[in-house]
């Protein structure tokens, strides 16, 4: 054979191998590429899981969101705040003889007439309480915000709600303190947080961290919502409306109610 010819057949062989390598490292290159696209693809959804899990667990903490009942609330949907003695539990939570009578209030804390009950009863509701002989239900309605617009109902009724969460003496102290200080019909001034919260330290130890959230957060907006739902659908069509076991008491011009009057009904029904 030649040298020409065999000079040939190296080239050929060499140009073969050089080939041959190309592909090799070429195959390399793609496996690695497809080992970083699948790393990337992995990390991109757990990533987008990630993200999906920020959002939700923001979307959930929104004001309102969720329809979160006080501490301690009772009855149906537990959409109502007691005050007193049951059957579990006695005053304040001590152990001790449930109360006879139930006093069941539907009041709204911007309503005038609301705070004309509380003036004129709270003494008296305060005496019967103490003593055991009856029982306060209260269930937090909007009418007014409905009536005139603003939110004032609403945002006292959810820092009412708030105070219920730090036990019922706080929330037995706020009830009194923002139907004392209750604007006028056609200010919205209890549509402030901030005007809440001040006045929230009227009552030793309530305002705290939580209470503070708890009130600018809007925590039982929506359960305030549905208590004023079922006040709208229930055939009252007024605040405040008063029933004793069941029975309206209050409001009737020909048969007004008066504190004596009210303390004679409840011996009387205590003794049935």
């Amino acid at each position: 054979m030649s040298q020409r010819n065999r000079e040939g057949k190296r080239g050929a062989r060499e140009r073969l191998r050089e080939q041959r390598e190309r592909d090799r490292a070429r195959a390399k290159r793609k496996r690695t590429l497809g080992v970083l696209g699948a790393v990337v693809a992995v990390l991109g959804a757990a990533v987008g899981v990630g993200i999906f899990a920020s959002r939700t667990d923001d979307e959930s903490g929104k004001s309102g969101s969720a329809l979160v009942p006080p501490r301690g609330a009772v009855g149906k949907g537990r959409l109502v705040i007691p005050s007193g003695r049951s059957e579990k539990a006695g005053q304040e939570g001590k152990a001790g003889k449930a109360a006879p009578v139930t006093l069941t209030v539907y009041e709204d804390f911007r309503c005038p007439g609301c705070k004309q009950f509380e003036d004129v009863f709270r003494k008296t509701v305060h005496e019967l309480q103490d003593t055991g002989r009856m029982r306060v239900e209260y269930h937090l309605v909007t009418i007014i915000d409905g009536n005139l617009g603003g939110t004032g109902s609403v945002r006292a009724a959810n820092a009412a709600a708030c105070a219920q969460d730090k036990g019922p003496a706080k929330f037995r102290a706020y009830h009194d303190v923002l139907y004392r200080h209750q604007p006028q019909e056609t200010r919205d001034t209890y549509a402030d947080n901030g005007r809440l919260i001040k006045l929230a330290d009227q009552v030793p130890g309530l305002v705290t961290p939580a209470f503070r959230r708890c009130v600018e957060d809007g925590r039982h907006d929506a359960w305030v919502r549905e208590s004023n739902d079922v006040f709208a659908h229930s055939g009252y069509a007024s605040t405040p409306t008063v029933l004793l076991d069941g029975k309206s008491v209050y409001g009737d011009p020909k048969k007004p109610l008066s504190p004596n009057k009210l303390k004679r009904m409840v011996l009387a029904a205590a003794r049935d």
